[in-house]
C-alpha cells in the first residue's frame, strides 16, 4: 500500500487515504454553513430542537413498496409534520425471494446460480462470497491465475455497479442527463462481462475452485480501451454534478450520520466511509490479491448524502487502477484447481473417455460433498460487507446457508438519517443508501 495522500483528490470533501481519514477543510457553503443555521443536529439535539407535536396533528404516510425512487420494493411507513419527518419505519418482504432457504436444497455446483440473483446490481461478488465460503471448508487453495481473474470480474462488476448508482442517483435528484451518462458507462461494463461470461447479469461464472472458462482472446485489449474512456467522462460528471449549486443544495448536509452511529448500526461500505472511519474489507482483511495491488481507500468528512455520493465517484478511479494492475500481472497457469472431486473434466475429455463421462455426470447431477464444518467469509462489495456463513453437514448440500446482506443491514440507517429533514431530502438520502431490494428480501 501506498502512504496516505495528502491532497485533496477531485469532488470536495472527500480524502483518499490508505491509513484513515484525512481532514478536509470545511466547503463553502456546505455543512458548516447549515450547521451555523442550525439545521444539521445530530440525532439527540434534532430531538429536542423539534417542537413539540400533538399525535393527532402528524400524519402517516407510505412511501413505496411501488415508488419509484425506493429502489425496487421499499416501503416506508413516515410520520410527519408537516413536510417534517419525524419517525420513518422501513417495511420490507415485497420481494420475498427465499434465496436462503432454497440455497439449502441445491448442491455447492448449483449455488452460484441462485445467490448471483441477490444483489443483481453486482451478482459476481455474490458468486465471490458463496465460493469462498465453501472453499474454506473443502481446504483447496486457488491457482494464481484464478484468483486474480476474481478479483478482475469483481472490480469490472463494481464499476457497473457504481455507474448504476450515479445515474439512478442523478434521475432520483432531477438530473436526467446523469441517467443517461451512467446508463451508458455501465453498458459499456455489461458489454465486457457479457464477453468474458456470456451474459450481461446473473453470470454464474465464478465456481467453486476457480472461475467457469479462462478470460478470452483479445480481453485486454476490451478492457485497456474501457479504462481509457473513463477518466475523462469522470471529468465531466464532475463538472456537471459538483458545480452544480442545486445539486450540492439537495446532497450537502442531507442525511448527516456520524461515525459512532454508523458503526453502532452495523453499517458498512460508503456510509460508513463517508463518516471519515476508513475501513475497507480489501485492505483490513484482505482476500484474493488484494494485498498486492496498490489502491488508497476513500473517506469522506462530513457524513452525508455528497460524501456518499463523491465517495463512489471516486471509488471508480481506485477500481480502474486496481484493473489495471490486472492488466499488467495477471499469471498465466490454470482457471481452476485440478481436483477431480470438485472440478468437472474438460469438454473435450467427454467425448474421448467413459471416465470422463462417468465423472462429469456425477458432479453436475449429485454434486460434490463438503466436509462437515462451518464456515463465515466476508467481502467488500459496492455497498458494504457482504459474508456467507455455511454449515455443512458433510453432504452436497449446504445444511444451513446466510447471507450478510450489507443493503439490508445499512437499511437501518435511514430513520436516523431522515429524522428531522424534510420529506423531500428522504429521496436524497434513500438513493445514497444505494439498496439492492433482492439482496435485502433473500
Amino acid at each position: 500500500m501506498t502512504d496516505p495522500v495528502t491532497q485533496a483528490p477531485p469532488g470536495a470533501g472527500v480524502a483518499i487515504t490508505s491509513e484513515g481519514a484525512q481532514e478536509m477543510e470545511p466547503r463553502a457553503g456546505g455543512v458548516e454553513a447549515l450547521r451555523e443555521m442550525g439545521s444539521v443536529l445530530r440525532m439527540s439535539e434534532a430531538e429536542a430542537a423539534l417542537p413539540a407535536v400533538e399525535e393527532s396533528e402528524t400524519t402517516i404516510m407510505n412511501m413505496g413498496p411501488q415508488h419509484p425512487s425506493t429502489h425496487g420494493v421499499l416501503r416506508l411507513m413516515l410520520e410527519l409534520d408537516g413536510e417534517t419527518v419525524l419517525r420513518t419505519k422501513p417495511v420490507i418482504g415485497y420481494l420475498h425471494t427465499g434465496m436462503e432457504k432454497t440455497g439449502e436444497n441445491l448442491t455447492y455446483l448449483q449455488g452460484g446460480t441462485n445467490v448471483t440473483r441477490m444483489d443483481y446490481a453486482s451478482p459476481i461478488f455474490n458468486e465471490l462470497v458463496f465460493c469462498l465460503a465453501t472453499e474454506k471448508l473443502l481446504g483447496i487453495e486457488l491457482p494464481p491465475r484464478a484468483t486474480w481473474i476474481r478479483m478482475l470480474m469483481a472490480e469490472l462488476n463494481r464499476l457497473t455497479s457504481h455507474f448504476l448508482f450515479l445515474a439512478t442517483n442523478g434521475m432520483d435528484l432531477g438530473s436526467t442527463s446523469m441517467m443517461i451518462y451512467g446508463w451508458r458507462e455501465r453498458e459499456e461494463g455489461l458489454r465486457l462481462l457479457e464477453s468474458i461470461t456470456g451474459l450481461r447479469m446473473n453470470h454464474n461464472f465464478i465456481r467453486v475452485g476457480g472461475t467457469a472458462a479462462d478470460l478470452p482472446d483479445g480481453w485486454q485489449e476490451r478492457l485497456t480501451a474501457y479504462l481509457d474512456s473513463i477518466p475523462q467522462r469522470l471529468d465531466e460528471y464532475e463538472d456537471l454534478m459538483n458545480n452544480q449549486p442545486i445539486w450540492r443544495d439537495r446532497l450537502q448536509g442531507v442525511g448527516v450520520m456520524g461515525a459512532d452511529e454508523a458503526i453502532a448500526l452495523g453499517a458498512t461500505g460508503p456510509i460508513l466511509r463517508a463518516t471519515g472511519y476508513a475501513w475497507d474489507l480489501r485492505r483490513d482483511m484482505p482476500y484474493l490479491a488484494y494485498d498486492d495491488v496498490d489502491f488508497d481507500v476513500i473517506v469522506g468528512s462530513y457524513g452525508d448524502s455528497y460524501d456518499r455520493y463523491a465517495i463512489r465517484l471516486n471509488e471508480v478511479r481506485e477500481s480502474s487502477k486496481i484493473l489495471r494492475q490486472c492488466i499488467e500481472h495477471m499469471p498465466e497457469g490454470d482457471y481452476r484447481v485440478q481436483d477431480k472431486k470438485v472440478t468437472p473434466p474438460p469438454r473435450a475429455r467427454i467425448d474421448e473417455s467413459m471416465e470422463a463421462l462417468i465423472h462429469h455426470f456425477k458432479i453436475f447431477t449429485e454434486g460434490f460433498k463438503v466436509p462437515e464444518g462451518e464456515a463465515y467469509a466476508a467481502i467488500e462489495s459496492p455497498r458494504g460487507e457482504l459474508g456467507c456463513y455455511i454449515v455443512s453437514d458433510g453432504s452436497a448440500t449446504p445444511y444451513r446457508m446466510h447471507i450478510r446482506g450489507p443493503s439490508f443491514v445499512n437499511l437501518q440507517t435511514l430513520p436516523h438519517m431522515m429524522h428531522g429533514g424534510l420529506i423531500a431530502d428522504g429521496v436524497a438520502i434513500i438513493s445514497s443508501v444505494d439498496p439492492i431490494m433482492g439482496e435485502v428480501d433473500r
